[in-house]
């Protein structure tokens, strides 16, 4: 199919354009990326292993770390770029590849549907406690990861696909600090409505379905606590092996409706960056925080590692 596009380059206008201040935005960005990256990078190693933490819970929490380290990754180095040029340069090319891997590894798409996974492994673990071994087995834990990364994927393609085909003749400049579906579709030149209504539409029925499931499990987890489980003590310690993953599920679709159910008008644009930005940068850098912290399983495991690592220190 032949690209009828004009424009070469797009320019990222980043943040903000107040130059005494992108210095300290550098640093900042800079500090919570690595966070982000060693503290999830440290799951993926710890989870790989150790063996007492080879089980369906940690299998998607490892994939979990991965999605965050890579969907940082996508956005972040090019955003510190910015903050020591002034300004972000990116390829035709560039910029639509960046767009697939955001709305890939993103939490509208693969991320959101790996913690309703997640919400699936805590609902079979607490209400069938005794076939979960056989219910969330090796081929089944297999299947649901593939079945999120691929999602995810096919999911990105769909925008990929027909934001490349839109005709842009000018002017390029993003008002975003990364290339996104909404910002690209202000500078297109033709009829945008049917890219609208998949962005409205595949990417509104893909989040509110994740999040439906999510919360059906929690639902039905609720129910059987009350209903099925006696003891105080017991309720709440079976809640317990919840509160990491729904802590992360609510700071993840907050900032996720809001920015997909407002709408794209000027005035929303600094909102968007924003809650984008708690997302993409502050959920991948607060999560390994949240199932460490909060997970003696977790905790015990790092100490056995970094003993292994370091034995003369530790």
């Amino acid at each position: 199919m032949e690209n009828q596009t004009e424009v070469t380059h797009f320019i990222l206008m980043g943040l903000m354009d107040r130059q005494e201040v992108q210095n300290y935005l550098f640093a900042l960005f800079l500090f919570l990326y690595l966070a982000s990256v060693l503290g999830n990078a440290a799951i993926v190693c710890v989870v790989v292993t150790e063996r007492q933490l080879h089980t369906p819970m940690y299998f998607f929490l490892g994939n979990l770390s991965c999605l965050d380290i890579c969907y940082s990754t996508v956005t972040v180095p090019k955003m510190l770029v910015g903050f020591l040029l002034g300004y972000q340069r990116i390829s035709f090319i560039g910029c639509i590849v960046q767009l697939h891997f955001f709305h890939f590894l993103g939490s509208s798409s693969s991320e959101g549907i790996l913690l309703a996974v997640m919400a699936y492994d805590r609902y079979v673990a607490i209400c069938y406690p005794l076939r979960y071994t056989i219910i969330m087995n090796k081929h089944v834990c297999l299947l649901l990861a593939a079945a999120t990364w691929s999602t995810g994927f096919f999911h990105a393609l769909v925008h990929t696909v027909m934001t490349s085909r839109l005709h842009f003749c000018g002017p390029n400049l993003v008002q975003h600090f990364f290339c996104d579906v909404k910002p690209l579709l202000r500078l297109a030149c033709g009829s945008i409505q049917l890219n609208v209504s998949l962005l409205n539409i595949v990417t509104g029925l893909l989040v509110m379905l994740s999040f439906f499931l999510t919360l059906l499990s929690y639902l039905y987890i609720i129910t059987f606590l009350f209903l099925k489980v006696q003891s105080h003590k017991a309720r709440w310690k079976a809640f317990s092996t919840c509160s990491s993953h729904l802590t992360v599920v609510v700071l993840l679709y907050v900032p996720v409706l809001f920015n997909y159910m407002s709408p794209s008008s000027g005035e929303s644009l600094q909102r968007e960056m924003i809650s984008t930005l708690m997302y993409n940068v502050g959920v991948s850098v607060l999560n390994p925080l949240i199932y460490t912290l909060r997970n003696k399983e977790m905790k015990e495991a790092i100490r056995k590692t970094a003993r292994r690592l370091l034995p003369a220190k530790i």
